[in-house]
C-alpha cells in the first residue's frame, strides 16, 4: 500500500471503507493472511492507518460488514477489528507496560552505541541486508511504504527475535518508527507477544512452510530459527482500574485535538458551544529517532484534516500547534481563551499522553478545568480488556448489542 499524505483523510478513509465492504464476509475469513506482496493486498482492508487516528471509527467498520454480511458471515472481519481495541483496553489496565517499553528501549538504543557487533546486526536487519529472503523484503517494504501485512509483521519480529537475536524493544521501536497505523497499544503488545511476553511463555515461531503460505509462495527462508525461547522480561503487572472518563460539559468550551481521534464531529453534538479548537502534533514523539518522513506526512496531514472538519461542524476556526515550541505555544493558546473549560478527546497510553500530560498539568495548575471524553466504542468494550483477548471475544456480541449496532445501522461513537 503507498498512501500519499494527501490522502490521509476521511473522506479516502471512507472511499476504502466501501470499496472493501463486499469483501468483508467469506473472501476476508478464507483469505486474510495471504500476503501476495506489493500493491495486491485486495483481500485486507488496509484500512487500519485511517482506524488508528480515528479517522473512520470502530462502529463504522462493524456496522458495514454486518449490514453487508450478517452477523455471522462478518464475524471473523469484527473479531479482527476487535483485537486493536482489545489492545488499547488492555494497555489501559497495564500502562506500566508502555513506560517500561520506553524505558527498556532508549536502553537498548544506548547499547547500540557501545556494542559495534550489535550495531552492524541492527543496521543490517533494517536495511533488508540480512541475506534471509522475507525479511530482507518486508524491512525495504517497511521503509518504502510504511506499512506490512498483519502476518508479514509477526514473522517479521519472530525472524528478528530468534533468528537474528536482535532486541525486541529496538524492533518495536523500528515499527513505530515507519508505520502509517504505528500504535503504542497494539504494537508493543503484538512485539510483546511474539517474545513470549505477553501471554507467559507463549512464542510466537516463524517456519518456513508458514512464509511460503502466507506470502503466496513469495518466499521460501532457510536457516531460520527452530526454537523460541521465551525473553527474559517481567511478569505481567495486574490490572488497574480504568482511569475515569469525563462527561461533555454544556457550558463553552475549547477543544484540543490530538492524533488518537480525528473524528470528533461524529460524536460531539454540534450544539455544543465551542470557544476554540487547537490541534496537536506528536508524532514526532513516536521514538528518540522521531517518525519516518511517510509516517509523520500521514499523521500531519490527517491532524490537519480532523481539525479542519471540527472546525466547520463547530463554526471555529482550528489553530494547528507543532514543531519544538508547541507545549508554549499550547500554553499561549490557552492563555487567549475566555473560557476555563478544555475538552480533550480520550488519550489512551502512549507518546501523544507522555507528551501532553506535563502540559495538562500545568493548564490546571492555572486554573483551567480539563476533560478527557472516551467514546462509547471504548467505555464498553474496554472493561472486557483486563486479562487475555479471548474474554473480551465472547463479549462482542453482547457489546455491539449495548452499543446499538445491528445490521441496517451505521453507528457512530
Amino acid at each position: 500500500m503507498k498512501l500519499a499524505h494527501d490522502q490521509a483523510t476521511r473522506a479516502q478513509g471512507l472511499e476504502r471503507l466501501n470499496d472493501f465492504a463486499p469483501l468483508m464476509g467469506s473472501h476476508y475469513a478464507g483469505r486474510r493472511n495471504i500476503d501476495a506482496g506489493g500493491g495486491r493486498k485486495a483481500n485486507v482492508s488496509q484500512l487500519s492507518p485511517f482506524l488508528r487516528h480515528r479517522l473512520i471509527s470502530e462502529p463504522e467498520l462493524v456496522s458495514a460488514a454486518i449490514t453487508v454480511h450478517g452477523a455471522e458471515a462478518a464475524f471473523k472481519f469484527v473479531q479482527e477489528v476487535c483485537w486493536r481495541t482489545y489492545s488499547k483496553g488492555w494497555l489501559e489496565h497495564h500502562p506500566a507496560v508502555w513506560s517500561d517499553f520506553c524505558i527498556l528501549r532508549d536502553s537498548q538504543l544506548e547499547s547500540l552505541e557501545k556494542d559495534n557487533s550489535l550495531k552492524a546486526d541492527y543496521k543490517s536487519a533494517i536495511e533488508g541486508k540480512t541475506g534471509i529472503e522475507g525479511f530482507d523484503d518486508w524491512a525495504r517494504e517497511l521503509r518504502e511504504t510504511g506499512y506490512l501485512h498483519n502476518h508479514a509483521r509477526m514473522s517479521f519480529a519472530s525472524i528478528w527475535l530468534f533468528t537474528l537475536r536482535l532486541p525486541w524493544a529496538l524492533g518495536s521501536d523500528l515499527f513505530l518508527q515507519h508505520l502509517l497505523d504505528g500504535d503504542p497499544a497494539s504494537n508493543t503488545l503484538s512485539w510483546r507477544w511474539v517474545a513470549g511476553l505477553h501471554t507467559p511463555g507463549k512464542t510466537y515461531l516463524a517456519k518456513k512452510e508458514a512464509i511460503e503460505t502466507c506470502s503466496d509462495g513469495r518466499f521460501s527462508p532457510k536457516g531460520l530459527a527452530d526454537r523460541a525461547p521465551a525473553v527474559d522480561g517481567p511478569a505481567n503487572p495486574a490490572p488497574s482500574p480504568l482511569p475515569p472518563a469525563d462527561t461533555l460539559p454544556q457550558a463553552a468550551f475549547a477543544l484540543l485535538l490530538t492524533e488518537d481521534d480525528l473524528s470528533v464531529e461524529r460524536w460531539i453534538p454540534e450544539t455544543l458551544e465551542v470557544e476554540s479548537i487547537a490541534a496537536i502534533e506528536s508524532a514526532s514523539f513516536r521514538s528518540p529517532h522521531g517518525a519516518s518522513r511517510k509516517a509523520s506526512a500521514f499523521t500531519g496531514a490527517a491532524l490537519n484534516d480532523g481539525a479542519h472538519r471540527a472546525g466547520v461542524h463547530f463554526g471555529a476556526a482550528p489553530t494547528l500547534i507543532e514543531g519544538i515550541d508547541a507545549e508554549a505555544l499550547l500554553l499561549d493558546w490557552a492563555a487567549r481563551l475566555k473560557t476555563r473549560l478544555i475538552v480533550v478527546p480520550y488519550m489512551p497510553a502512549g507518546w501523544g499522553w507522555d507528551r501532553l500530560s506535563p502540559v495538562l498539568k500545568t493548564l490546571q495548575a492555572e486554573g483551567f478545568e480539563v476533560r478527557q471524553v472516551r467514546r462509547d466504542w471504548d467505555e464498553v468494550f474496554w472493561p472486557h480488556s483486563r486479562k487475555g483477548y479471548f474474554k473480551l471475544r465472547k463479549q462482542i456480541p453482547s457489546c455491539l448489542d449495548a452499543l446499538g449496532i445491528a445490521e441496517g445501522q451505521n453507528i457512530d461513537g
